[in-house]
């Protein structure tokens, strides 16, 4: 599925209210701490994380991506398209500790 299409049809659940800002704020933040917390209990507390719980809780970070994206009148493809620039011109030759902490941006 493209990144466009799921926003597009992510949205048929998103419901309009003066708060939705906050609303998907607080939401990715939440479903952001259920991803940290399946792999702090991998590698803490001695449980196994299956593929198909992780992916259901980062398809929950993609979901509320989408609808701030999409408040804000911008595509998941423009914050792909961004997000790979930006590392291009931090890393242009793939990640290096050394630009990374000379990294003044």
């Amino acid at each position: 599925m493209e990144l466009n299409e799921y926003q597009r049809q992510s949205a048929r659940t998103a419901q309009e209210h003066d708060l939705e800002q906050l609303n998907y704020a607080l939401g990715i933040a939440g479903e952001a701490g259920e991803v940290a917390d399946l792999i702090k209990k991998r590698f803490f507390h001695g449980h196994t994380t299956s593929s198909e719980e992780l992916k259901k809780e980062l398809g929950d970070v993609l979901w509320y991506l989408a609808q701030i994206s999409r408040i804000f009148g911008i595509t998941l493809e423009e914050v792909a398209e961004g997000n790979i620039e930006k590392l291009q011109h931090r890393y242009p030759d793939g990640f290096s500790e050394t630009r990374s902490i000379g990294r003044t941006e």
